[in-house]
């Protein structure tokens, strides 16, 4: 039998897919320090995304892998997470205090947007990822009573605001700053500069992702997020319904042209079960946002079914991921949230900050 080196070891890890990452830890680059002795083999990995619900799955998917080669050795595993800043648009730097915005978009209304971005808020938070989402929907603003978190947020100095937080979630929105039944009367102009506002103007706090649940469509908050905003990805949310999938490819493209990279597709109200007898139907069509996904290159992060707790849970404040940690529909939600997050891990890093700035003075 030949030497077990590090070499070796790095070889049969080479044939270990994370199912997460859709590739091997070494392609991935998680691959740390490698300790080879009599009695064992001791192998650190770091991922860049929070891995908490399958930590497990890692696990045994590595040891499997080591297990031919290690003989009698015992195999102990260092499993860490470091989510860093990854690159945005040309010519913009991330924010302070936020490593990733991820922009969740749709072509139209009505497709669960808002309960996807909360919910995949949450989600992350979950698997260990410090998170917090921008309501950008100016006009209707509904992460307040999502989230069950009402009143005005408070200010130290006049000038920026401190988030307001619930579940552990930091959150900001137009709809903590007015009341829940005023219409919002702006042109154009004053929708964007508010967006910019609250995105800028509020004291972030050391944030792994900012979650920005977008209006639907591809108007001024969408084209403003993609020119002065820098965002690390986004999530196109669709139903199976032809119609809303034909406004989804905008969505979809739009990003495509701006250089914002489209992490994947999820499919909402993807599947109905009676709740009282328990049979399956697709309401809204079935494998459209699969095909999407073919179509343009980009991943199926998940689907999820439409089913009444998921909408009672957001209406009363109570969001299926905070309320009932243990469902299949959280179970989904965190899977997608795994997906994408490792999506963006594996995307070219953010050096800007790296970089010295560069005064020229006249003397």
């Amino acid at each position: 039998m030949s030497e077990l080196t590090k070499e070796r070891i790095q070889e049969a890890l080479a044939t270990c897919q994370i199912e997460s990452l859709q590739t091997d830890p070494v392609s991935a680059g998680a691959v740390g320090d490698i300790q080879v002795e009599d009695a064992r083999v001791r192998v650190s990995l770091t991922f860049g995304f929070p891995f908490a619900g399958a930590r497990e799955a890692i696990e045994q998917s590595v040891r499997e892998c080591l297990a031919g080669i290690a003989g009698e050795r015992a195999i102990e595993l260092d499993l860490q997470q470091k989510v860093v800043s990854h690159a945005t648009q040309k010519g913009l730097k991330p924010l302070a205090n936020v490593k990733n915005i991820i922009a969740v978009a749709s072509g139209k209304g009505g497709v669960g947007k808002s309960t996807v971005a909360v919910n995949l808020a949450l989600a992350l938070q979950a698997e260990g990822a410090s998170v917090g989402v921008l309501d950008a929907d100016i006009y209707g603003p509904s992460q307040p009573r999502m989230l069950g978190c009402q009143g005005k947020p408070e200010t130290t100095d006049g000038k920026t605001v401190e988030p307001k937080v619930s579940y552990g979630i930091q959150s900001m929105s137009i709809g903590y700053l007015i009341d829940e039944e005023t219409p919002m009367i702006w042109r154009g102009p004053m929708v964007t500069s508010a967006l910019e506002q609250l995105l800028n103007d509020t004291n972030w706090r050391d944030l792994d992702y900012l979650v920005i649940d977008l209006p639907p469509g591809t108007g001024d908050i969408q084209l403003t997020l993609c020119q002065k905003i820098p965002v690390s990805g986004a999530i196109i949310v669709t139903t199976p319904q032809d119609i809303a999938l034909l406004d989804a490819r905008k969505a979809l493209k739009m990003f495509e042209k701006v250089e914002v990279p489209v992490l994947g597709v999820v499919e909402n109200m993807s599947i109905h079960i009676c709740s009282e007898c328990g049979h399956e139907e697709h309401v809204f069509g079935e494998g459209g946002g699969e095909s999407m996904a073919k179509q343009y290159d980009t991943e199926m992060l998940g689907a999820l079914p439409l089913a009444m707790d998921i909408r009672e849970g957001v209406d009363n404040g109570k969001p299926t991921v905070a309320l009932q940690p243990k469902s299949r529909t959280t179970e989904i939600f965190r899977n997608i949230a795994r997906r994408s997050a490792a999506k963006l891990a594996l995307r070219a890093r953010d050096y800007s900050s790296k970089f010295p700035n560069i005064v020229v003075e006249n003397t």
